[in-house]
């Protein structure tokens, strides 16, 4: 996702999620989120949870990098771009994020802004119940 910080400046999000329980399981923010910085934010991911089968991604330049294709090909993770249906559900995220976080604040700088997300971060997957799931909190199902 794309926004800007009080200054003007230009910011990136990048939101990774979970398909089987809709769990946020990152927000990194910066003025630029390349390829390698993508692989970086992953690779915490898989140490902190598993090595997913898949994982899926819009066409955007730094998820059809080929460091990150060669980066899925070591990991033995394949790397399909999204369905249709598995689009509406990554822009419904996309679209709670800008609605109950970015369009809440006003962004200083990017060290405020990523403290901001991940306490946003935590909140959704603590105290936010999602319809698409039942109705209850993301982290409930995996206890």
């Amino acid at each position: 996702m794309s926004d800007s910080i009080k200054d003007g400046c230009a910011l990136r999000t990048f939101n990774v999620i979970d398909d089987f329980n809709s769990e946020c399981l990152a927000i990194d923010v910066d003025f630029s989120l390349p390829a390698k910085r993508v692989i970086l934010s992953l690779k915490q991911i898989i140490e902190w949870r598993e090595k997913p089968k898949s994982i899926r991604c819009n066409n955007g330049p730094e998820y059809i990098s080929q460091m990150l294709i060669d980066w899925t090909i070591q990991y033995k993770s394949k790397l399909p771009c999204y369905t249709l249906s598995q689009v509406s559900l990554t822009e419904r995220f996309n679209r709670t994020v800008r609605q109950e976080w970015l369009e809440l604040n006003l962004l200083e700088d990017i060290e405020q802004t990523q403290i901001l997300a991940t306490q946003w971060q935590w909140t959704y997957n603590n105290y936010c119940p999602d319809s698409a799931i039942g109705g209850v909190e993301p982290r409930l199902l995996l206890l």
